[in-house]
Parts: structure tokens; sequence; C-alpha cells
């Protein structure tokens, strides 16, 4: 597990510190209560940052979390986040499309997804995602 340190800006790019921002998902005592999709998408993109894999099991909706998540490359470097998108179907339904920059042995990638997460008795859950082109 990556040492986490309060970084100037939280790497989901809110424009807030971490400790301000997805940290009190992480481990405050507000763990695991983000008030929307959004929250929750960019929590789990700064649980991938710190390799907080308990964590991003914890948020994953218990019918389509796998058993266990391996460990990142070691070369992996997380860089960046772009929200594109957010829809909020009904009360408990939305979708987030995000592109994530990262690089691994120095060769640049991006992974575009559309996600879909699910509000269960008041807490979401990232249920799965579509790659996009």
């Amino acid at each position: 597990m990556k040492k986490r340190s309060a970084p100037l800006s939280c790497p989901c790019a809110s424009g807030h510190t971490y400790e301000q921002c997805c940290q009190r998902w992480h481990d405050g005592t507000q763990l695991l209560q983000a008030p929307d999709a959004v929250s929750l998408m960019r929590s789990r993109y700064s649980a991938f940052v710190f390799d907080l894999r308990p964590y991003l099991l914890a948020t994953w909706h218990p019918r389509t979390r796998p058993q266990t998540i391996d460990p990142p490359d070691p070369e992996l470097k997380w860089i960046g986040l772009q929200i594109c998108s957010h829809q909020q179907q009904d009360d408990t339904h939305a979708t987030v499309e995000f592109i994530a920059k990262y690089r691994i042995r120095g060769k640049a990638h991006r992974l575009h997804e559309l996600s879909r997460f699910e509000r269960i008795s008041g807490q979401w859950y990232y249920v799965d995602g579509e790659f996009q082109e």
C-alpha cells in the first residue's frame, strides 16, 4: 500500500486538498458515505492512486464485486482524472463518464469508461462500467 500524506491537491482533481476531499471517504468518520455517484467515482479514483484495495472492494456493488483486486503494476502512475458527464437516472441509479490517465513504464494510457452506480440503503456502490472509444 502506498503511503498517503495529505497532498496539496486531491488526486481526484476536485480542486480541494486530499484531507478536505477523498480522505474523509477513505478513512474518516464518513467512511463509505459519499453523497452521490460523482463523489464516489472521485473517491474510487483516489483509492486507485493510493492503492486502497479494501476501500475499492467495500464500495463495489455486492452483485458484481470481485473476491480480490490484484496489486497494481509497480510501474503504474495515475496522472489525472476528468469527469466528462454524469447523469442521475433516479434516486438510486446514476452513471458517470470519466477519463483516467496513467503511465506504465513511461508510456501514457487512458481509461475512458461509462460507470454505473446504485444506491442501496443510502450507500452508493460502483456496479460496473463500459469502456468508451
